[in-house]
């Protein structure tokens, strides 16, 4: 506490104690409580804003008098959901310490659940936001901050009409990941004042999309409240993505159709419930790894100016080369490529990870996370650690434990790539599925032997720890590198437009523009693409794991070889939804192959294959058939000729019983996948248990889905087709 030296009897305090818990503005009828965290500061001003008659807006200051464990709080009556307010926090200015307390600065609560406003950043000098307070004495010359806003916590009693987590299995999961606005700011079947937000994206021109594409879930790029780089505003463009988080409880404002004073809250719950009604789980992709402060000379928005010390990693202490003295050394430790890393062993940052990540799944309804740069989460001190403060306590928590949990398992440091290293219950981004299938696609490899890991659920990665192939979560593409229609379309990047001399994103894109760089007319190479796109759908639908289809891709988005469109907020990165030049031939292909995984057991089983019958007497669970039906032999997995592969998938019965431990039973499939340049002919063996079948998927332009094939025939496979056949009952 502070002390307070009354002048006379009978006086009130201008601002009530409040009390320390929980963070952030709580607001009830009778006084919204205040508390922040910011435990080597001085003096903590809370202020409050209200619109001003000449339409600008007055700033009213009041001192917060009690701090307690290093949070600062105090409670005032009558403000209002919808009030805008920050702080402004005094202390030591020493960087050397790792201090920065400024009070000209403004500064948003890292608890916010919304936030009003766009931030304006420093202009080319940059010299006033990390200057010392003397240097930043004068307010007009700051750039603008963002305004945290008071929120109801009820929302309006708001009515949820029984709403409950689906938790859909992984083996039945299907992910789209899309952006909140990209999604639809160009679609003409949703009303013009809705594209691009919150509810645009719950709109049943949307919902009805996906449900009939055949996705489960939507995993949705960044929609905590970000705000963009100094250094794109300067070139004129901003950050599109939103990897640039700044607020951890609140829905990003520019996605909301009706308001930024707590309205986007409502709004987003109200898209949350639409998306479960139409039988689609929300993923959230989540960036706590970092923040928009950036280095030591970015922007100070919060955190710096609240805990400098305590939020941002530094780097290990040397000792003096004079007196061997270890001293603290301000330098930030980057192990994101975004100037900062936050300290997630840091008591509370890693209670703010956690009440934001309960916050979501409680209040807003939604089923799960992507974690973004996860490896730099999962250190301790400076090495990854699996029994590291972030994961244990998430395997704890009671809510979080039993939701999605999706990491990205890599950071930009040499020793965080950890494809296939996260413990139970943690799914994977694979890298190695869209690296392989990319690769096979385009005869780039030694022989078939990796693909056909991948295309059965990347045992190497996962069956070492008792995980299953669901713990993969399989690509092609994502929003960071080509969309589909460009990795078919372009051997090189085409960045120009994002203003850093094509030297941004990476130049591994294992792509194949099929001998000419760009768009054509030339209607055979235009098919070949075309096919070439739809094979990878294919394979990716109808491989052992979980798909994950990037939005558009389906339908032949394009961003004109830009591979890191991060800055590109326009018809670059926005899905088209004109009929004129999408390729909805691959949208055909992908609702195909999506029903089938849907409907066929057999195609998204729970155990691995063991490559032994199931049941006596019965046929292996899976077989990989040579073009001349023929099992495949050790030498032919290193055939780097062999560019076709079958792969034999049998379903009588399926080694995992049913929920009531009933035997259960699918059809049988044959899957060929033919990556050469040339026709393959391909001779459907002889055998005790499948006999006749059906084409129920095919690429191939010359093999219509429907016709029928029998055991011992010899089919052609055309040049760069996936065929799919499936058992054809008595």
């Amino acid at each position: 506490m502070v002390p307070v030296t009354w002048t006379h009897l009978g006086q009130t305090a201008r601002v009530w104690p409040g009390r320390n818990w929980p963070l952030g503005a709580t607001w009830t009828p009778e006084r919204t409580n205040f508390a922040v965290y910011a435990p080597a500061a001085t003096e903590v001003t809370l202020c409050l804003f209200t619109d001003a008659p000449d339409g600008g807006e007055e700033e009213h200051r009041y001192v917060l008098t009690e701090q307690s464990l290093g949070i600062w709080h105090g409670a005032l009556p009558d403000v209002e959901p919808g009030t805008r307010y920050g702080y402004r926090v005094d202390g030591p200015w020493d960087p050397t310490a790792g201090h920065r307390f400024n009070p000209h600065k403004l500064l948003l609560d890292p608890y916010a659940m919304a936030v009003s406003g766009d931030f304006t950043p420093a202009p080319a000098t940059f010299g006033y936001v990390f200057g010392s307070p003397e240097e930043q004495s004068t307010e007009d010359s700051a750039p603008f901050v963002p305004r945290s806003v008071v929120v109801d916590p009820a929302s309006g009693d708001f009515d949820w009409e029984g709403d409950q987590p689906m938790r859909r299995r992984w083996r039945d999961t299907v992910v789209y990941e899309c952006h909140v606005k990209g999604m639809t700011q160009l679609h003409d079947r949703v009303p013009e004042h809705l594209r691009g937000t919150y509810a645009g994206l719950g709109s049943p021109a949307v919902t009805d999309y996906l449900r009939d594409l055949g996705v489960t879930a939507v995993e949705l790029l960044p929609v905590h409240q970000f705000v963009s780089e100094p250094g794109l505003t300067e070139r004129g463009t901003s950050n599109y993505w939103g990897y640039n988080s700044i607020g951890y409880f609140a829905p990003h404002a520019a996605y909301s159709s009706s308001g930024d004073r707590g309205e986007q809250v409502r709004e987003f719950k109200e898209m949350v419930k639409a998306l479960h009604r139409a039988g689609l789980e929300v993923i959230l992709d989540v960036v706590y790894n970092h923040t928009a402060e950036a280095g030591p000379l970015g922007p100070t928005l919060s955190f710096r100016g609240l805990d400098d010390r305590g939020f941002y990693k530094r780097v290990v202490p040397q000792p003096d080369p004079k007196t061997g003295a270890v001293e603290f050394d301000d330098t930030y430790w980057d192990v994101t490529g975004c100037g900062n890393t936050v300290d997630s062993n840091h008591p509370l940052a890693l209670r703010l990870i956690l009440d934001s990540l309960r916050y979501w799944v409680t209040e807003m309804h939604v089923d799960g996370f992507r974690f973004d740069l996860m490896s730099a989460l999962t250190r301790t001190g400076y090495d990854i650690d699996m029994s590291s403060d972030l994961l244990v306590a998430i395997g704890q928590d009671p809510i979080l434990r039993h939701v999605k949990l999706i990491a990205e398992p890599w950071d930009a440091s040499m020793d965080g790539y950890l494809v296939g290293g996260m413990p139970p219950p943690w799914v994977e981004w694979n890298d190695q599925y869209r690296d392989e299938v990319r690769d096979f696609w385009r005869n780039h490899t030694s022989g078939p032997r990796t693909v056909a890991t991948r295309l059965a659920g990347s045992s190497d990665l996962y069956a070492d720890d008792g995980r299953s192939a669901y713990n993969s979560i399989n690509f092609i593409t994502a929003h960071d590198g080509f969309t589909l229609r460009d990795l078919v379309t372009y051997e090189h990047k085409h960045n120009e437009a994002n203003g850093e001399d094509n030297r941004d994103g990476t130049d591994n894109n294992r792509s194949w523009n099929h001998g000419v760089e760009g768009e054509t007319d030339d209607p055979a190479l235009v098919a070949v693409r075309r096919r070439q796109a739809a094979n990878m759908m294919a394979t990716l639908c109808l491989s052992n794991g979980v798909p994950m289809i990037t939005a558009g891709d389906e339908r032949g988005r394009t961003q004109r070889g830009n591979n890191n469109a991060y800055c590109q907020d326009n018809e670059t990165s926005w899905v088209d939804w004109s009929a004129e030049d999408a390729w909805l031939d691959v949208y055909e292909v992908t609702k195909t192959a999506l029903r089938l995984r849907r409907d066929h057991p057999a195609l998204r089983q729970r155990h691995w294959f063991e490559g032994r019958p199931t049941i006596k007497g019965g046929p292996k669970d899976l077989a990989w058939l040579h073009p001349s039906g023929r099992e495949m032999r050790e030498e032919d997995w290193y055939d780097h000729d062999l560019r076709t592969i079958g792969m034999f998938v049998s379903g009588a019965p399926l080694r995992a019983p049913g929920p009531k431990g009933e035997q259960q039973v699918d059809r049988s499939f044959m899957l060929w996948f033919n990556s050469g340049w040339l026709p393959q002919a391909v001779h459907l063996p002889e055998n005790d248990w499948v006999q006749r079948g059906e084409v129920v998927l095919s690429t191939d332009v010359k093999l219509d889905e429907g016709a029928r094939v029998e055991a011992g025939d010899r089919i052609s496979i055309g040049r760069r087709s996936v065929v799919v056949l499936r058992e054809l009952l008595d």
